[in-house]
């Protein structure tokens, strides 16, 4: 039988695993014990030879309520007064969807109201015609 490689499991920076074990292996992660924002996770392989692998995955935790906020984005060069819109909203648990306030109401596109403009402007230009064409 063939030796197998050992498995250790880091969060960020910790100096003791989360967990040690034999691969193959299945393993759920959770992230409910994390706090929100950035982590990485980092496993370490030791072959039975002794020899190491690392291999780091950076993730976002995001178990907390969803924010949404319009009217700013990110690294915005802004000046006098904003309208903001902000929505914040939990997921509810894993066995249930919560439906109410967990839609974001957002104003319309611009490019809306330029389809609108541009065909209310031909409908127009269309019955000016029609009017002028029958009398």
């Amino acid at each position: 039988m063939h030796d197998k490689s050992t498995i250790l499991i880091f969060i960020d920076d910790e100096s003791k695993p989360i967990a040690e074990v034999v691969s193959p292996v299945s393993f759920d992660l959770d992230t409910r014990k994390l706090t929100d924002g950035n982590h990485t996770l980092k496993i370490v392989s030791k072959d039975p030879t002794g020899k190491e692998g690392v291999r780091f995955i950076p993730f976002v935790v995001r178990n907390g309520p969803a924010i949404a906020v319009e009217g700013i984005k990110e690294n915005a060069v802004v000046d006098g007064v904003l309208p903001l819109m902000i929505n914040a909203y939990g997921k509810g648990d894993q066995k249930s969807f919560l439906i109410e306030g967990s839609e974001t109401p957002q104003s319309i596109p611009f490019w809306v109201w330029i389809l609108i403009i541009g065909f209310a402007g031909w409908a127009l230009y269309y019955l000016i015609r029609y009017i002028s064409l029958t009398q």
